[in-house]
């Protein structure tokens, strides 16, 4: 959609620069021996000839947005990354009712803006991720997962403002100039994935999470967008507000003290009590908290209500220590005590004692013979005499060994019509995990049934209206997908400690 300053728009519009939270995972440092190949979906962007504007006369003569942009140097700059960024958030999200709401929100932002000439490319992306980020030239992204973890249409205001904030004050370009002096390399890659296409991945993603504006950049893009909030009116202490929503998400996140934090959201931006005390006192610029601006509380709540929650029906669903993808008719276990994290490139789980697996799928083509295929060399590393030919559940597969620096691997190959998928099972040298764990991810793996895969439906953001009868106990109760649903219910409705409900409140929750 596009989204361009006029006089015509109020607060019916749509907008996203980098609010992004990394999920911390259990053996992180175990994961980069694994990660980067598989697939990347593609994705096609969606254009609107106008903003969403009720009560306006549509032109006679819309602008496109290519229209707009092409002579702006900096738009040809986002447009080069735009594909590579919607592949690897799993595309984008389609939806009419969400895409409105976002283009309401927005709507009386782009009419404060800066800078007036300023059109904007914006896509909601198809990512269960906390994220939003900007490309120069007016590329703006929003997650599904952002829009899912706010609770108005003032804190997901307050993102977009930020996120207009560095489009208009320039800083993609200041960042663009500091990546190119970036020398992006995946030694992981190089130790264990031979695959051109696995190292073209890998720099893709490594681009990606070196996009980070400076700190400098992020509190100016605070400022800025908490001035648009007021002027826009809404409330301006939303920003404060979702900050410390996004700072309860990564607590939330990161279950494991010893995890590896350099790819965390707080890891690369200023820390969030500077960041919500600077955003507090802008705020008061406007008056004092709870007197001033309109929250969009009922509006923004029915317009999430059915929105797609964590895993997408493309990408396959994590059901505990399990993973099911009925597009795909395939499933697995991982041991007890593993974590599993459903990427778009491949699935990634990690356990004790770093011990880390990949699970990813290929196109069979002519790779009739299996061992053959474990041998052809995308597998750097791999121990020849150790491969062997079996059978996983009735399927042909092929299993071997391989080593890099301090790591041992098992890697198991299946394959199921014309598809083969596969495992990369990594431990520290020497652990007995690596046989127990590779077996477990082999047995378990199968088919799926016909009713299995009729019964299998995704997770979705529902509205429900407390009872004289509820408590925060029985509605936590009825949240799905996760074995902390008291933990979940409170961080996605931004309850404190000691909160109560009343009848008639309403409240998201987490169910099918």
């Amino acid at each position: 959609m596009m989204v361009r300053k006029t006089r015509t728009m109020r607060r019916d519009t749509a907008i996203p620069a980098v609010w992004t939270i990394v999920r911390a995972l259990p053996g992180r440092r175990a994961l980069g021996a694994l990660l980067f190949s598989g697939a990347i979906l593609s994705g096609c962007q969606s254009l609107f000839d106008q903003a969403y504007t009720p009560n306006v006369s549509p032109s006679d003569s819309p602008q496109i947005v290519d229209e707009v942009q092409k002579n702006d140097p900096r738009a040809q700059m986002g447009a080069r990354e735009h594909p590579r960024i919607v592949a690897s958030y799993g595309g984008e999200y389609r939806d009419a009712k969400t895409e409105r709401l976002v283009a309401r929100i927005a709507g009386a932002l782009t009419s404060v803006s800066e800078n007036p000439n300023q059109s904007f490319r914006i896509t909601i992306l198809n990512s269960p991720a906390i994220n939003a980020f900007a490309l120069p030239g007016g590329y703006l992204y929003v997650t599904r997962g952002l829009l899912a973890l706010a609770n108005d249409a003032s804190e997901v205001a307050a993102v977009l403002s930020h996120e207009m904030g560095h489009v208009t004050a320039n800083h993609g370009i200041e960042r663009q100039r500091r990546e190119e002096a970036e020398v992006i390399a995946s030694r992981v890659v190089a130790e264990v994935l031979s695959s051109d296409l696995a190292g073209k991945q890998a720099l893709a993603r490594g681009k990606l999470r070196l996009a980070a504006f400076s700190r400098q950049q992020e509190l100016q893009a605070d400022v800025i967008g908490v001035r648009m909030l007021g002027e826009a009116g809404y409330d301006p202490y939303a920003a404060a507000r979702f900050l410390d929503s996004m700072a309860a998400y990564a607590r939330y996140s990161a279950v494991d003290p010893d995890n590896d934090q350099s790819l965390d959201f707080l890891s690369s931006h200023p820390n969030s009590a500077q960041r919500v005390d600077l955003a507090r006192r802008h705020a008061r610029n406007f008056g004092q908290e709870g007197t001033v601006g309109d929250k969009g509380r009922d509006y923004y709540i029915a317009g999430i209500d059915g929105l797609l929650y964590g895993d997408s029906p493309q990408e396959g669903y994590v059901r505990g220590q399990t993973f099911l993808h009925g597009g795909l008719g395939i499933r697995f276990d991982v041991p007890p005590d593993f974590r599993i994290d459903n990427k778009v490139e491949a699935v990634l789980a990690t356990g004790p004692g770093e011990t880390a697996v990949r699970f990813d799928g290929v196109a069979a083509g002519d790779n009739d013979n299996l061992p053959n295929y474990l041998t052809s060399g995308w597998v750097a590393g791999l121990q020849p005499e150790t491969v062997r030919e079996i059978q996983v559940n009735g399927m042909p597969a092929a299993t071997a060994r391989a080593s890099a620096e301090r790591w041992d691997f098992d890697v198991t190959v299946i394959r199921v019509d014309n598809q083969i998928f596969r495992f990369l099972t990594a431990v520290p040298k020497g652990s007995p995990a690596l046989d127990t764990t590779a077996e477990i991810l082999r047995s378990t793996f199968r088919r799926m049934t016909p009713q299995e895969i009729a019964t299998l439906k995704p997770l979705r953001v529902r509205i429900v209206t407390a009872t004289k009868d509820d408590t925060i106990a029985s509605l936590s109760a009825r949240v799905m997908g996760t074995d902390r649903k008291l933990d979940l219910f409170k961080l996605i409705n931004a309850l404190p400690a000691g909160a109560t409900i009343s009848p008639g409140q309403k409240f998201k929750i987490i169910s099918e």
